[in-house]
């Protein structure tokens, strides 16, 4: 398994290989998509970590685990519940979560991202592992009164910063038994195992590329367990997917 970041360094962008907190950062030489390899050091006190992509858009899936499904009073559903998160959502590693003026309660909802590495479309589900790029920890941030109130999604969770996503991809990691977790100021509200998703992240796959064509960088944020809460001006929230890595923010006001 390989760790790609994407950092801010020296005025750009660039893709890194390796872990902040073990031997370094590597610049990535080639496409982060296909075949690279590892170039020079960066050095870590020079750069700062970026989302590690930027999707043209986040396709997230609702009530994705019976125990959230129960927390949320609603049926399990018969097939996937999809919404879009809008790519000006996104930010990354250390950024501030907004919450908006007009809103009364918004959650925290840890999740694991999936990346797309390839245009996709119409892929079935034997074939979904060709399509997958790597793995990244979400917050599928909700404004849930106004979730509540439109019965629609995309108001309640499309507000700017409402899309944390990082803090890198990790390439060739499996996905099937993976703790899921959320913390704040460092008490759990979160934890299960990506065992307990209700649609496999293969199914997810072909189900999405029916309706749309994902392309290379878009994020499938394949739901939350229980535990989702509210968050409060002050509040450090931190995500953490087993292999990955954790993904933190602090809370602000409008």
């Amino acid at each position: 398994m390989e760790k790609i970041f994407r950092l801010e360094h020296q005025g750009e962008a660039k893709y890194a290989l390796g872990n902040p907190e073990g031997p370094g950062w590597y610049r990535l030489e080639g496409d982060p998509f296909g075949d690279y390899a590892a170039g020079p050091p960066i050095d870590a006190g020079d750069a700062r970590v970026l989302p590690p992509v930027e999707p043209s858009k986040i396709v997230a899936v609702g009530l994705n685990y019976r125990d959230h499904a129960r927390e949320m009073d609603k049926p399990l559903p018969a097939e996937p519940l999809i919404f879009i998160k809008p790519s000006t959502a996104v930010v990354g590693p250390g950024d501030a979560i907004v919450l908006p003026a007009i809103s009364a309660r918004v959650d925290h909802e840890a999740e694991l991202g999936v990346v797309i590495r390839k245009r996709a479309h119409a892929v079935p589900a034997a074939r979904a592992a060709e399509y997958v790029w790597g793995l990244t920890c979400v917050n599928d941030v909700t404004a849930r009164d106004l979730q509540r109130r439109d019965v629609q999604y995309t108001r309640g969770k499309g507000f700017d910063t409402f899309a944390p996503v990082g803090p890198c991809v990790a390439v060739g990691l499996e996905p099937d038994a993976l703790d899921v977790e959320s913390w704040v100021n460092g008490v759990q509200r979160q934890r299960s195992n990506t065992r307990e998703l209700i649609f496999p992240i293969a199914q997810l796959i072909e189900f999405i590329t029916s309706v749309m064509t994902l392309l290379p960088g878009d994020v499938i944020a394949t739901g939350t367990p229980s535990g989702v809460g509210p968050l409060a001006v002050g509040d450090q929230v931190v995500i953490k997917v087993e292999g990955i890595g954790e993904l933190a923010n602090r809370v602000v006001a409008s």
